[in-house]
């Protein structure tokens, strides 16, 4: 049965002390610039500084999903390619898909 893009794989992915800790942080940061986004919206600022505020949580998440295809491509998909489970490819190939 193949899984859906969008749904959760019962798979973990054991990351690098420092890797993790550099995600954590990248993500905090988002989660307070989502939450001035929030607040912008509140107070009903000017749609365009919203909107600059948008860009760059955008920016950042790809940043953050950059980070995590590399290492998912140099780790994850190479031992499996190595355990010769021939299924990651149609696997990468649906990622690849949902992330356009």
């Amino acid at each position: 049965m193949k899984k859906e893009v969008g749904t959760m794989s019962n798979k973990k992915t054991v990351r690098e002390p420092n890797e993790k800790a550099q995600l954590e942080k990248r993500l905090k940061i988002i989660e307070g610039q989502v939450r001035g986004i929030r607040a912008m919206v509140e107070e009903e600022r000017y749609c365009t500084d919203i909107l600059i505020q948008i860009a760059a949580v955008n920016k950042a998440l790809k940043s953050i999903a950059n980070i995590i295809l590399e290492s998912h491509l140099k780790n994850c998909l190479v031992k499996a390619i190595k355990e010769q489970e021939p299924e990651v490819i149609d696997e990468l190939m649906n990622l690849i898909k949902g992330m356009e």
